[in-house]
């Protein structure tokens, strides 16, 4: 079942994300104000390339996800505007935890008791401020709708964050772990993505993520979790600028 990650963003908009994005049999993308990703059902072809087109519409822009032994090259009318080498981390091994346990102590001891919160629709400019500060990746003014969101205030302003993004069946990815850049080194993220890979395994599900090859520190921190490496890949942004093309 674990290869399902091999291509999680189409698999989380084939079935349990379906209403969050638009898709064809061939090509699949979230709505824009919830997230840039997009994916093709297997290797594309000119035809996965075509349903593409036309879910974007000409100037659009959409990042799909390499998938294993199919690398990424656009037809013409197509821009490759960067390319995000990740990892991908499988919380297999993570230790389920609840109550004041799953709570790791902050190193400040004025902050030992810094409880998380629910996030919503309510708190949504207060995320956007703190990822506009800590540059998690890609958060717009929908991706609350992907749920699972919590958060840790102090003096009423949020410091930190996470939350749940992707969800093929049987898993549930860990994103948007954000720390104030004046709140780091106390243990919050550690906290918040205990607290969320929690949730993510009372409800049946595997918890995974994808950081950044080049975030060291982020990628030491979840292995010492128990996140271990499933595989290297990388995102792809990429901006239709040929001719719009008709839906069929």
């Amino acid at each position: 079942m674990s290869s399902t990650l091999d291509n999680p963003v189409w698999w989380a908009l084939a079935g349990p994300q379906q209403a969050l994005g638009t898709s064809t049999s061939l090509a699949a993308r979230f709505d824009p104000e919830v997230a840039p990703f997009g994916a093709f059902s297997d290797a594309p072809t000119q035809s996965h390339w075509e349903d593409m087109a036309r879910l974007v519409g000409s100037g659009g822009l959409v990042v799909p996800m390499e998938i294993p032994d199919a690398r990424l090259r656009p037809p013409p009318g197509w821009t490759v505007m960067r390319e995000i080498p990740c990892v991908q981390m499988l919380g297999y091994h993570l230790e389920q935890r609840s109550g004041a346990s799953a709570r790791p102590r902050s190193r400040r001891k004025d902050r030992a008791n810094d409880d998380p919160v629910s996030l919503g629709d309510d708190d949504v400019d207060d995320m956007l401020e703190l990822v506009a500060l800590a540059q998690p990746g890609p958060f717009l003014s929908r991706t609350v709708e992907f749920g699972g969101y919590v958060g840790i205030r102090r003096e009423g302003r949020l410091v930190a964050m996470a939350g749940e993004r992707l969800r093929p069946p049987g898993f549930a990815e860990v994103s948007a772990v954000a720390t104030h850049p004046d709140h780091r080194r106390q243990g919050l993220a550690e906290q918040l993505i205990r607290a969320v890979a929690d949730s993510i395994m009372q409800r049946g599900e595997a918890p995974f993520l994808h950081a950044s090859a080049s975030n060291s520190n982020a990628i030491r921190l979840y292995e010492s979790m128990g996140f271990t490496l499933r595989r290297t890949l990388s995102f792809v942004v990429i901006r239709f600028a040929g001719r719009a093309l008709n839906p069929s």
